[in-house]
């Protein structure tokens, strides 16, 4: 076995946030072929206890609380002239730990996420961008006003010509579909740009072996992080201008909004109609409760791994057309275009089969993760060849 420097803005255990799902699984398939030494950042206590089996797969692992606040953060940028994305994640002791990995005379490096590219190295390595982070920040740009929008703007020029910097330099960089892929072209990125699709873990998200939680009405579930801004204004317009025109129809049903850390702005939503849980245990048993799962958000990037749990649960879902848009559904997700649009698909799911079936079959036949990243094999050995 050869050595692979695997580092990440985040530690990826416990698997439980979208960013971390993909690195959690892409380090556990490479550590069947490689000698993996991690070096990612820490934020909550569970970050820096990777299980047992998971810890014996790594060769060394240095975890490195992440505590610099963002507003420093920004006044470094700004000082600096460099991303705020970038500055974020600076870190003395990030660098010394990549230093002493290295040392182990690593065949290649696995860079998950933009932000830990300023700790590339002069070995072969494959740059994970996962979306095209800086139209995200255009797109938040176009939404802002005053000197948020200045800085948004500002960030999203300054990480495009980093972006596409980093690019050219390494020897493969990654995108989450072939969608983010083609929109970092148009963009302006060049090089060796390759699609690596998220999975599902179908034998973890099988409706047979979960039991629902258990509560009153019809269920319109979300799910997610909630304290990121897209998720936070997905409820939030959901609850206001979509849930109304589907509680006129359905008056039981409650819109449940399933997630870790929500705002003080998310937990305001909870009330008539409206379920705000907080972190929770397993966010499988409020999916198989879903009469309908809904991601109504109006800013999406790359596959959101909501919905492929979602199918893999064989839930009927409706979606906005800029969350569907990363995913081959084969129609299985009732994608819609504007608040009425929404709500009546919300209801017509409400009034229809409880099951999506055929939206599991999609998952077991397209977005196994073995199969998902098979070419990461391929790739990794060419490159360190």
């Amino acid at each position: 076995m050869k050595d692979l420097l695997f580092l990440a803005h985040r530690a990826p255990f416990p698997p439980d946030r979208g960013d971390k799902i993909r690195s959690y699984h892409i380090l556990r398939h490479l550590s069947e072929r490689w000698r993996i030494h991690l070096c990612a950042f820490g934020e909550t206590e569970a970050d820096f206890d990777p299980p047992t089996a998971f810890s014996a797969r790594l060769a060394s692992c240095r975890i490195i609380p992440r505590t610099k606040p963002m507003p420093l953060a920004a006044v470094q940028a700004l000082a600096s002239g460099k991303p705020v994305s970038l500055t974020a994640f600076a870190h003395a002791g990030m660098a010394r730990a990549v230093a002493d990995a290295r040392r182990a005379g690593v065949a290649a490096t696995y860079i998950f996420s933009g932000q830990m590219a300023q700790y590339r190295g002069t070995e072969p390595t494959v740059m994970d961008m996962v979306d095209v982070d800086s139209a995200k920040f255009a797109a938040w740009a176009g939404q802002a006003r005053g000197p948020k929008a200045l800085m948004l703007r500002r960030e999203a020029r300054l990480l495009a010509r980093f972006e596409q910097a980093v690019a050219v330099a390494a020897n493969a960089t990654l995108f989450v579909s072939e969608a983010e892929a083609a929109l970092f072209r148009a963009r302006g990125g060049t090089g060796r740009i390759v699609a690596v699709e998220n999975g599902i873990d179908t034998a973890v998200y099988d409706p047979a072996q979960v039991v629902p939680v258990r509560e009153p009405g019809p269920l319109i579930v979300f799910t997610g992080q909630m304290d990121y801004q897209p998720n936070i204004d997905a409820v939030t317009h959901f609850a206001r201008h979509i849930l109304p025109a589907v509680r006129a129809v359905h008056p039981r049903a409650r819109f449940a909004i399933v997630g870790r850390a929500p705002t003080p702005a998310v937990r305001r939503l909870a009330g008539e109609g409206v379920i705000v849980t907080g972190a929770v245990p397993d966010t499988r048993v409020w999916l198989a409760a879903a009469r309908v799962c809904v991601a109504p958000l109006m800013l999406a990037r790359g596959i959101q791994n909501k919905l492929l749990e979602a199918m893999a649960m064989a839930r009927p879902i409706v979606a906005s057309r800029a969350a569907a848009e990363g995913i081959d559904h084969r129609g299985t997700i009732a994608v819609a275009d504007g608040d009425r649009d929404f709500a009546e698909r919300v209801v017509a799911a409400l009034e229809g089969p409880a099951a999506n079936p055929a939206a599991r079959a999609q998952v077991l036949d397209r977005y196994d993760w073995r199969a998902r990243l098979a070419p990461l094999d391929r790739l990794l050995e060419d490159i360190a060849a």
